[in-house]
C-alpha cells in the first residue's frame, strides 16, 4: 500500500467515525492522527528506501589526454522483453538510457564527427536502425527527450534543430547484454571511444580530445 491510497484509508476512517466528544478528546484524536500520519510517512520511505530501482543510475569516467569525459545514465534491464524494434522503435529516437537524459560531459573541448564541442554538459539520444548504422545526437541544451513530445510522438525535426552534432556510429549486433551499459575506452590517449551496449546492439563513436592542438598551444604559450 503507497502512502496515498493509506493516507484514503486513514482520512475515511475518520470522516466516518464522527461522535460528538468534548474538546479534550478531540484533541487526543488530532494528536493519534497526527501521529498515524507520521508513521505512514516514515513506514513509506523506509519500503521506498529498501526497494532497488529497476533501473539504477550509473556513472563512468575516464580522462583521455588532457580531457575528464564523463557519461551519467540509468542502466535497465532486459528482463525477458524484446527492446529494440519493440518497445523502442525503429526510426524513433530513443533517451539511450532510462529515466532522466542521458548526459556526456567534457572537461575540456573535444571534436566529434568532425565537430568542435566546447567544454560542457549535453545530452546523448539515439535512433535505432533496424540494418545498417545507428544516429547519435548531441543535443545542445542538455533536456531530456520528453522535452520534444508532440502529440505523443517524438518531434523529430524539433529534436534535430537542436543537435549540435548528429551522425552515424558503428553499430555491432549480437552478443546479448542484459544491463544496459556504457564504457569509455582511452585507447591511444587521444581519441576516445564511448560505446553503448544493450541487449544484442553496440554503438560505438570515436570522441578526438584534441591532444595535438592543446599541446601546441601549450608550447605557444611558453615561446
Amino acid at each position: 500500500m503507497s502512502q496515498f491510497e493509506l493516507l484514503d484509508y486513514i482520512w475515511v476512517y475518520f470522516k466516518i467515525k464522527k461522535p460528538i466528544i468534548p474538546n479534550k478528546m478531540k484533541h487526543i484524536k488530532l494528536f493519534t492522527l497526527t501521529a498515524f500520519l507520521a508513521f505512514a510517512f516514515a513506514f513509506s520511505a523506509l519500503a521506498q528506501l529498501q526497494t532497488p530501482a529497476l533501473s539504477p543510475a550509473a556513472t563512468v569516467s575516464q580522462v583521455v589526454g588532457f580531457t575528464k569525459i564523463s557519461i551519467d545514465y540509468s542502466s535497465p534491464a532486459v528482463r525477458g522483453r524484446q527492446i529494440f524494434g519493440e518497445i523502442e522503435k525503429y526510426g524513433v529516437t530513443w533517451r539511450a538510457g532510462a529515466n532522466l537524459q542521458t548526459t556526456i560531459e567534457f572537461s575540456t573541448d573535444v571534436s566529434i564527427a568532425g565537430k568542435n564541442v566546447r567544454a560542457g554538459k549535453y545530452s546523448i539520444f539515439m535512433t535505432p536502425a533496424e540494418t545498417g548504422d545507428w544516429t547519435v545526437h548531441i543535443n545542445s541544451k542538455g533536456v531530456w527527450i520528453y522535452n520534444y513530445m508532440k502529440d505523443g510522438k517524438i518531434d523529430e525535426e524539433a529534436l534535430a534543430k537542436d543537435d549540435l552534432v548528429s551522425f552515424k556510429a558503428t553499430t555491432e549486433r549480437g552478443g546479448n547484454t542484459e544491463r544496459l551499459v556504457y564504457t569509455i575506452s582511452a585507447n591511444d590517449n587521444k581519441t576516445a571511444l564511448v560505446s553503448m551496449a544493450w541487449e544484442a546492439i553496440k554503438v560505438t563513436f570515436p570522441i578526438d580530445t584534441q591532444v595535438d592542438q592543446k599541446m601546441e598551444q601549450f608550447q605557444n604559450q611558453i615561446n
